[in-house]
């Protein structure tokens, strides 16, 4: 008679279970998912952002709507347009590409990267058939079946380009992330930084000024204009923008990260995107018309009072730039009107830059009052 098989023990079935993986492992993998996780919401909040960018473009000035009695999509079967340059085409096609990228990423991970491309493309295409739609009750625009084909051109490249190069991108921004604050809504703050450097396309602007009401509202300048007052006014303004600038975008870092060099560099973006914008909105001679001696001093002013103000406590930090862009806005709309606004918007190029300047003056006249709730909440958020 045979002798009876050993029974194993609990301890060496347990050894003879596959291993489970180490926490180091499965500790890293949660991490690399928790990164894409996150690297997920910035494009999203960038697609809606940019996406209501369009919608505002594409229907200003909202002013005397008129039926004329045609289908709104008799514009399908019109004939070339009679007036067109390769100019405007170009800058159709280029309008929706950001889009059609944007919404691939956003879209990747929820219904794949090819799917969420067909569906991005869709989507640029439908927008841009319903905007041109509702242009035929607007007097000042003309909707086109050649607008609607560069529009969903546009669209579809942006998703190609995802294609190419959107997982590259999405995983430097999740290397990148350990930037940012831990934050749920560090990504918001990022678009919100994105659109005040999109006010600096104005040439009329004041130099990082933004809150102004008056195109908006009927407001009459407090302050008589005259050239000593307006020089003081000019570098106040700009001394606590930049402050209020750079402390906003201190409350999107980390605490590891080192906030000195981000902030000149994104600073110096600005200055960037401003001489830029003057060199082609208005002629190059006049690129650094906006280094006046008042912006001047309040460069060197806000400057040094945002390298002294880094040095203090987190929640310090936040209530200065509170009350600096609240400063900066109260005294935007109490000063006299820009003297250079009518010089520069006669120098402007017609078309889609007169329509994207009135984006860029309403996205200036509002961008404080939607920053600053949000920098209450991180307030209270870094309180509790």
């Amino acid at each position: 008679m045979s002798p009876r098989p050993a029974r194993s023990s609990p301890g060496a079935t347990r050894s003879a279970r596959p291993r489970r993986p180490s926490a180091s492992r499965s500790g890293q993998h949660s991490g690399q998912h928790s990164a894409w996780a996150r690297s997920g919401a910035l494009p999203r909040y960038l697609a809606l952002a940019y996406l209501l960018l369009i919608v505002y473009a594409s229907l200003h000035p909202f002013t005397d709507w008129r039926d004329l009695g045609l289908s709104p999509f008799a514009f399908l079967d019109g004939g070339w347009p009679r007036y067109w340059t390769g100019f405007d085409l170009a800058i159709n096609v280029l309008a929706y590409l950001p889009l059609g990228f944007l919404l691939t990423l956003a879209w990747r991970r929820r219904c794949g990267l090819w799917l969420a491309a067909l569906l991005a493309t869709l989507a640029g295409a439908a927008l841009s058939f319903a905007l041109e739609s509702t242009q035929s009750w607007l007097p000042a625009r003309v909707p086109s079946n050649l607008d609607l084909a560069c529009n969903s051109a546009g669209a579809a490249l942006g998703a190609l380009g995802a294609l190419i190069i959107g997982e590259h991108i999405a995983r430097r921004a999740a290397a990148w992330r350990h930037l940012l604050d831990e934050g749920a809504h560090a990504e918001l703050g990022v678009v919100l930084l994105g659109v005040w450097l999109i006010t600096q396309l104005s040439p009329e602007n004041q130099l990082f000024g933004t809150g102004d009401l008056r195109p908006l509202l009927p407001l009459t300048p407090a302050v008589a204009y005259a050239a000593h007052s307006y020089f003081l006014i000019e570098a106040a303004i700009t001394a606590l923008y930049l402050l209020a600038i750079g402390l906003f975008a201190r409350s999107l870092l980390a605490p590891r990260a080192a906030p000195a060099p981000l902030i000149v560099g994104f600073v110096v973006l600005a200055l960037l995107v401003r001489t830029l914008a003057a060199g082609v909105l208005a002629p190059p001679q006049d690129a650094l018309a906006w280094l006046t001696p008042g912006a001047a001093l309040g460069l060197a002013a806000g400057g040094a009072a945002l390298a002294l103000a880094l040095l203090l406590p987190g929640w310090l930090r936040l209530a200065l730039g509170i009350l600096a862009l609240l400063g900066g806005a109260t005294l935007i709309n109490l000063s006299p009107a820009n003297p250079y606004s009518t010089e520069a918007l006669a120098t402007w190029r017609q078309g889609h830059f007169l329509n994207f300047n009135g984006l860029t003056r309403v996205a200036a006249s509002l961008w404080p009052y939607v920053a600053l709730p949000y920098l209450v909440l991180t307030a209270g958020r870094r309180a509790r």
